[in-house]
């Protein structure tokens, strides 16, 4: 599947249009893909092909003592042993349980669009990454086989990034370059 600019900014936009989110790609510029996620986290790298960002605490007041808000700041050793690989499958799950607070797949409700019109749009934000590109998050909702994601579990475990309740996200890297796809909630 192939991907352009404003399928790929509408599909973004829609998703996350009632989260509290930050969506951001940088380039891949590291072997080690945390520094290049850290720096996304920083807001310290423009998306290489000027597409969408969504960036919902830009003009939080908390962001003048810390650029990174809500985001903590962390070195790469305390940031990679929480983000686990999951396979495209869960990362197009948890791209859609994104949407709202608690992570959860019962989100797709609030959307007017039929869950498989919701799935091709989280197909299309995958498209950008190619096809063997991985996916990491800091979600703990492990599924029976490894490197799954469960959204049938009732509970929410996750690793924290953040300062606020509630910060759940994914990590798409490919060889050129890194997503950054976080919902929080305070």
């Amino acid at each position: 599947m192939s991907v352009d600019q404003n399928s790929w900014d509408a599909a973004v936009r829609h998703l996350y249009r009632d989260a509290f989110a930050y969506i951001a790609t940088g380039a891949r510029r590291h072997e080690d893909w945390v520094l290049d996620a850290l720096a996304l986290m920083g807001r310290a790298v423009p998306d290489p092909r000027g597409w969408a960002r969504v960036d919902d605490a830009a003009q939080a007041p908390e962001r003048q003592g810390c650029p990174a808000y809500p985001f903590a700041v962390h070195p790469p050793e305390y940031v990679a042993p929480r983000l686990k690989e999951i396979d495209r499958d869960s990362a197009e799950d948890l791209l859609l349980a994104l949407t709202e607070t608690g992570c959860t797949l019962a989100n797709l409700q609030y959307f007017d669009e039929s869950p498989e019109q919701l799935r091709e749009m989280a197909r299309t934000v995958l498209a950008r990454y190619g096809d063997t590109a991985t996916y990491h998050t800091n979600v703990n909702k492990r599924g029976s086989a490894p490197g799954t994601l469960d959204f049938t579990r009732e509970s929410l475990g996750y690793s924290p990034l953040g300062v606020l309740m509630e910060d759940c996200g994914l990590v798409i890297v490919s060889d050129t370059e890194v997503g950054l796809f976080w919902s929080f909630a305070d």
